[in-house]
């Protein structure tokens, strides 16, 4: 874990504050890669995770930005109300389950409202790169745009198409136009709202993208029935332990009760971090990470939030 001080808050846009973080010491912080979150201890039970969204070349400061969101669950209204410039708080170092695709020969960013984060990380290492990119960002309305002054000013304004829901239909964004040709060579890369990321999803699926090219994060997972949950028994493959998962509890939560270490970020089903093997049994897919063909598969699954179909999971753990 890392300490680090607020060096720097403030107001991007309506709803929106970004925090500057530098280490306690004055020392460089940790090396990170375009798309990586950190997670930020806020309060006591309270962890979150954040993208870095500064250029990633830069080693004496991590930028974060939060959307104080209504329907947060308390973290993103604590890092408004709570953290002050010049408070320290307790961070992890940079972990990244959205990374570029080196492979690819051109990149298509796609940021919604506060998804823009993890797209300013990638346009600047791109940028860097010289690889050939474009990035579209799309926003309710300008008071509610972050960043749009900074963007004016970087070396790669001319890549970036700004799409302001409110504006004019000429400058509102067809997805389906933009995504009607996939090329071989061209990765796509999604973040935002739930509605944003559908939309984009669905344009890339229709137009005949293939998953291995589309690459797409979550802030936070759409609502999931929960009122026919049912019982179910998990077994653990390395010492035959089986544990009796009640209807209104998660796999994670018994689990971690128990002593079981899972390694766990978002507990809503939408980074992987603490996806595992099904060697047995059939799971019941309620996460937004894995695609259609690894849920499919059924021999891995988020314990953070799916269940199962089978009356007993065994996992390798």
């Amino acid at each position: 874990m890392l300490q680090v001080n607020v060096t720097r808050k403030a107001d991007e846009a309506e709803g929106i504050c970004s925090f500057e973080l530098c280490a306690v010491d004055g020392s460089a912080l940790p090396a990170f890669e375009a798309g990586a979150h950190i997670d930020i201890h806020i309060a006591e039970g309270l962890t979150r995770q954040y993208s870095l969204c500064n250029d990633p070349s830069e080693r004496h400061r991590y930028l974060i930005s939060v959307l104080n969101d209504p329907n947060s669950r308390g973290g993103s209204r604590a890092m408004h109300e709570q953290v002050r410039s010049g408070q320290t708080l307790t961070i992890s170092t940079p972990r990244n389950l959205f990374p570029l695709d080196r492979s690819a020969s051109r990149h298509l960013l796609f940021g919604g409202g506060i998804g823009i984060t993890p797209m300013l990380a990638m346009a600047y290492e791109l940028s860097h790169q010289g690889a050939d990119f474009e990035l579209h960002y799309c926003f309710r309305s300008n008071e509610r745009a972050a960043f749009v002054a900074m963007l004016a000013q970087t070396p790669f304004a001319g890549r970036i198409k700004l799409h302001d829901d409110s504006g004019p239909l000429t400058q509102k964004l067809d997805a389906p136009a933009l995504l009607s040709t996939p090329d071989a060579g061209t990765h796509l890369y999604v973040c935002g709202p739930a509605g944003f990321m559908n939309h984009i999803l669905d344009a890339a699926q229709n137009a005949g993208w293939s998953q291995d090219r589309v690459h797409k994060e979550f802030f936070a997972a759409e609502p999931v029935d929960q009122s026919a949950n049912t019982a179910f028994e998990v077994e653990l493959a390395s010492s035959g332990r089986v544990f009796q998962i009640p209807a209104e509890r998660t796999v994670f939560e018994v689990l971690d009760e128990a002593g079981i270490e899972i390694e766990s970020s978002c507990e809503q089903g939408v980074c992987g971090t603490c996806v595992t093997r099904v060697l047995r049994g059939i799971p019941d897919h309620r996460d937004q990470f894995l695609t259609a063909a690894e849920q499919g598969a059924n021999d891995r699954f988020t314990p953070c939030c799916s269940r199962a179909k089978s009356s007993r999971l065994v996992l390798d753990l």
